[in-house]
Order: structure tokens, then C-alpha cells, then sequence
């Protein structure tokens, strides 16, 4: 960590853009001066904060080529070795991982992956997909009902451990949601859920969506995935499983049994750029049903259009 002190860099460098360009070694001896000073090294071996990042030959050759393609890929015609091998390796990682075959692109389902920049986001985007499931069917079997009533009853639940972006996402969401205590493992069990949501529904609100922790941020602690799967799946609620942090030892067989009750899960993400020596940011992502996320915020401009447009996600 740089011994620097917040403001150090301004009285580094000119007031404004310099108007003509500086020689190479000008410009190396300023990141030394004015870069290098004030890096935290996230990949030094003497780093035990967070998690370490960037620190394999192999990522910094990924990154190297990845800038020098610099694809756009937000479209399949805007580089479809982009899409595709996307879809590709987040199944090779899917089956590394043990994930069932509904998560899955190559099962021929709906399922499949997709790579987030990090697990904050991932939570947010399985929010945004559940309460765009639940509004749609609230409307259909509430049609006097407006978005406004629907939203204003809508609620999440997490472990209080749950990581602080789990409580943003409900904010950044327009929902509420309920940080409910622990058993004294620190795991979210069943009965807690069950009797929140009970409560919940007596005052008329909605549950519809839910995070499963395994491996808190705080203590490493897994919630009982299979008994809130049993809960999530008698509700028809959305269940989510934020497994950013130790997601990676489920490559491991000997660790699965901390995930069991997966196939119950709407969504699972993990962070291979925590352990699995891959660059940040490289957040993966699996959905069983991606269509209500894709459907929900799918704008069709005329510039994006292209002539295999449905064919190819």
C-alpha cells in the first residue's frame, strides 16, 4: 500500500494538457513519479486485502490481446467470436464447476452465460430480471393494478451478512429489501425465510426475489442453499446465489456438497478473477431463464439491427 496522502497527485502534474507531445521517456519517467507512487499492488504476494488480481502470464498475454482486437461487442455482428466464445467457455466453466445442465447453453434450453464486470452488478441484473417476472405476472392476474402499486409492494430478502451490494441493488431496484438474521453459524436458513415472508404477506407485500450467500464477505459462511431453494421454488420466487467469493472451490468436487440445492436457483454468479488468476474484471454469470432480463430492457434501435438478429444471443 502507497504511503501517499489523499491530493498527492495534483501538485504532480501541470495545471492543464500540455499543447505539444512529450518524449517517450518524459512520459515514462511521470508513471514512475506520478503513477507508481500512488499504486496499491493488488497482485503483490504481500497483499491480503480483497483479493488478488492480474498476477498470472497468461491473463496479462489475455488482456494484452484483448486490447490489441478491441472488439465492441455489443451486438453478435459487432464481433461474433466475441458472443460465441463467451457462450462457449462460460458452459467449459459451468461444467467445471458442476453447474446443472439448465444453466447451460450447450442443454438446448434458454440457459446460458454471460460475463459480468463484477458480482455488485450481477445481483443487481437477477433484481431487475425478478421483478420484471413478478410484474408481469401481478398484471396478469391484477390488470387494475399499475406499476406503482406493484412496486411499492414488492420485497427482497438477504442474510445480514450478504455482501452491501445486495442492499444497493434493492436501492438502484426501486424495491425493498430485508437483511433478516442468521442462524449462530451465520447462515440464512429456511424456517428465518419462511417466517419473513409469512410476516411480509400478512401486511400485503410481495416477496419475489431472494440471495443466497455462499461464502460471506465478512466470515466465509454459507447459507442453507437447499432449504431456501425448497422455500423460493413453493412461492415461485426468484432465487439468486452470490457466490463471488468462493465460488472457484466448486471446481473441487470435494467442496460441491456447500452448493447443494443448486438446480433450485434462478441465478448463480462467482468471480473468477478472486481466485482462478484471471484478469479483473471477469465476473461470470448463469441464468436458467435470461429471457426476462433480456426481454425487460431489449431496445431495438435500427443501428443495431443485423440479418442474424434471434439466431444468435
Amino acid at each position: 500500500v502507497p504511503s501517499v496522502k489523499p491530493g498527492y497527485l495534483r501538485p504532480l502534474v501541470p495545471e492543464q494538457a500540455p499543447q505539444e507531445a512529450e518524449p517517450w521517456t518524459a512520459v515514462m519517467a511521470d508513471i514512475e513519479r506520478v503513477v507508481m507512487s500512488g499504486v496499491t499492488h493488488w497482485q503483490s504476494p504481500r497483499f491480503h486485502a480483497y483479493f488478488p488480481t492480474a498476477n498470472s502470464y497468461p491473463a496479462i498475454v489475455a488482456d494484452m490481446l484483448s486490447g490489441a482486437i478491441a472488439c465492441i461487442g455489443f451486438t453478435w455482428i459487432a464481433s461474433p467470436a466475441c458472443t460465441e466464445l463467451e457462450v462457449v467457455m462460460l458452459d467449459w466453466l459451468g461444467q467445471m464447476l458442476g453447474l446443472p445442465e439448465q444453466f447451460l447453453a450447450r442443454s438446448g434450453g434458454e440457459g446460458g452465460g454471460v460475463i459480468q464486470g463484477t458480482a455488485s452488478e450481477a445481483t443487481l441484473v437477477a433484481l431487475l430480471g425478478a421483478k420484471s417476472r413478478t410484474m408481469q405476472k401481478l398484471k396478469e392476474e391484477h390488470p387494475e393494478w399499475s406499476d406503482t402499486d406493484i412496486l411499492g409492494k414488492l420485497v427482497g430478502y438477504c442474510n445480514k451478512q450478504a455482501h452491501s451490494s445486495v442492499e444497493r441493488a434493492g436501492l438502484l431496484g426501486g424495491v425493498k429489501l430485508r437483511s433478516l438474521q442468521p442462524d449462530d453459524k451465520r447462515r440464512l436458513r429456511g424456517d428465518i425465510l419462511r417466517k419473513a415472508m409469512e410476516e411480509d404477506t400478512s401486511k400485503g407485500l410481495i416477496p419475489f426475489y431472494v440471495v443466497a450467500t455462499l461464502g460471506t464477505t465478512s466470515s466465509c459462511t454459507f447459507d442453507a442453499l437447499d432449504e431456501i431453494g425448497d422455500v423460493c421454488n413453493e412461492h415461485g420466487i426468484w432465487l439468486h446465489v452470490d457466490a463471488a467469493y468462493a465460488g472457484s472451490a466448486f471446481i473441487c468436487p470435494e467442496y460441491r456438497h456447500l452448493m447443494k440445492g443448486i438446480e433450485k436457483a434462478d441465478s448463480f454468479n462467482f468471480n473468477p478473477h478472486k481466485w482462478m488468476l484471471v484478469n479483473f474484471d471477469c465476473s461470470a454469470m448463469w441464468l436458467k431463464q435470461p429471457r426476462w432480463i433480456v426481454d425487460a430492457f431489449n431496445v431495438d434501435p435500427l443501428y443495431l439491427k443485423h440479418d442474424q438478429q434471434g439466431s444468435a444471443p
